[in-house]
């Protein structure tokens, strides 16, 4: 992998990953843009404990435009983008109109390739494996920040999800604090780990669920599930087998397998709803243990925390999506219309040809 950092015209920073070690990228942004202004803010709920960014100026944001207006395809001639070159592997940068933005945080844009017609399942395992490089490298890179505590990669596709770009991209977003439901799961590993003389509850979770009938894909390195308690009609979460972390301690036989494995349950969940569907919605989450500290979680150590994928889709049954109505929006309760057991079973039915 080849890293390559330029910055574009209103000073935002954009880092080139490249698969070959000889590409050169020195391209310039010619748009005429002033320097970013956000009036990014965190406010803390005293109520809930938890936070909310206030972002007024998201609103200006770029809003399904046209294939030929996409400002995330590479620049060619006059038609010019977020990208200066005319071509790219992998590309990340300082999102235009951030969520979180300098004393709050940092948004970052994942673009997963140059090809605005593919989906991350439409990327070979070389080029998903340099996403993961990527994404490795972003959450090096961003957890030394001074106001970084936790670093997120994630991609949301489907317009069904939110998307106002449709080209292959996710976001990096780099929070200030430890997420409300980071300190959930971190709560839990505390409590098991005291009542059971220190058992990680990762494990015990992982463990028991190797043994029962929601596996969905199992490799020598990796493993995906449904899990017992799912929120979503199809949910997937997608655990390295030896527990780390975050993306940076995985090692290379982890790395190197997890294209094959990760790549085989998107084109699944293509395939859960019948040919001819549209493709399939969803949220791919990376959970990563936070880089602060962490002692008002008794006992717990970042080592304690185990890094994992969470894949799941709104999607609940052909043409119709599984909405956060009374229930889940006002009281945090999810009602799941798809057993888990029936959800594993149709992933493994749907093995991608």
């Amino acid at each position: 992998m080849k890293k390559t950092s330029t910055r574009l015209a209103d000073g935002r920073e954009l880092i080139y990953y490249d698969l070959r070690d000889d590409r050169v990228r020195d391209a310039v942004d010619r748009r005429p843009l002033d320097r970013t202004v956000t009036t990014s803010e965190v406010r803390h709920d005293v109520l809930l404990g938890d936070a909310v960014a206030v972002a007024s100026h998201r609103q200006g944001r770029t809003y399904h435009p046209p294939a030929d207006e996409c400002p995330l395809c590479p620049s060619e001639g006059d038609r010019l983008s977020e990208i200066p070159d005319s071509s790219y592997d992998v590309v990340v940068f300082e999102n235009r109109f951030p969520s979180l933005a300098g004393d709050s945080g940092r948004c970052e844009v994942v673009c997963f390739t140059s090809d605005h017609t593919a989906s991350f399942a439409d990327l070979s395992e070389e080029q998903a494996r340099l996403v993961l490089d990527a994404w490795t490298d972003r959450t090096s890179e961003l957890s030394h920040l001074p106001s970084v505590e936790q670093v997120f990669c994630f991609e949301n596709r489907g317009a069904e999800i939110g998307v106002t770009l449709q080209h292959p991209h996710g976001q990096i977003y780099a929070y200030p604090f430890t997420t409300p439901r980071t300190a959930l799961m971190l709560r839990q590993v505390a409590a098991h780990k005291e009542a059971t003389g220190g058992e990680n509850l990762f494990d015990a979770v992982l463990e028991r669920e190797l043994a029962g009938e929601r596996v969905v894909l199992e490799g020598e390195h990796w493993a995906a599930f449904v899990p017992y308690a799912a929120h979503w009609p199809y949910e997937v979460h997608l655990y390295p087998k030896r527990r780390v972390p975050d993306l940076l301690a995985l090692d290379e036989a982890a790395r190197t397998e997890f294209p094959q494995v990760y790549l085989e349950l998107l084109r699944r969940f293509d395939r859960i709803f019948g040919e001819g569907e549209p493709p399939t919605p969803y949220i791919a989450a990376w959970h990563q243990a936070p880089f602060g500290a962490l002692e008002e979680f008794d006992g717990v150590v970042r080592e304690d925390f185990a890094c994992h994928l969470e894949l799941f889709t709104i999607r609940r049954t052909s043409g119709k999506l599984k909405y956060l109505a009374g229930s889940e929006s006002g009281m945090s309760v999810f009602i799941n219309d798809v057993p888990p057991e029936r959800a594993a079973q149709r992933l493994r039915e749907v093995a991608s040809s």
